[in-house]
């Protein structure tokens, strides 16, 4: 539970420095992270992301870069830059308000 809670506090701290646009969420990560879809962790699942944060903000946007299971290349927003995908991890991984 500690470790939820600092990751969550982790990402609300860095989430301050960023602004997600909820148009390249809506458009692009919404289709499977608000549903699950294809074992997506849903946005605002602490404990899903968890483990994937833990890896390191680099490793996921790798992970989105180049696909990973059913995620293909660039997550489908082929007009996002590392920091919106930084900005649009941070905001699915922090806790469901």
């Amino acid at each position: 539970m500690k470790k939820i809670f600092a990751a969550a506090l982790m990402l609300v701290a860095t989430g301050a420095m960023a602004e997600v646009d909820m148009d390249k969420y809506n458009k692009s990560c919404a289709v499977c992270h608000a549903t699950g879809a294809a074992n997506a962790p849903k946005t605002g699942d602490v404990a899903a992301w968890e483990p994937r944060i833990a890896k390191g903000m680099d490793a996921l946007v790798a992970s989105v870069s180049n696909g990973m299971n059913a995620m293909p290349p660039k997550g489908m927003c082929f007009d996002c830059s590392d920091e919106d995908y930084k900005a649009l991890i941070e905001y699915m991984a922090k806790p469901a308000e």
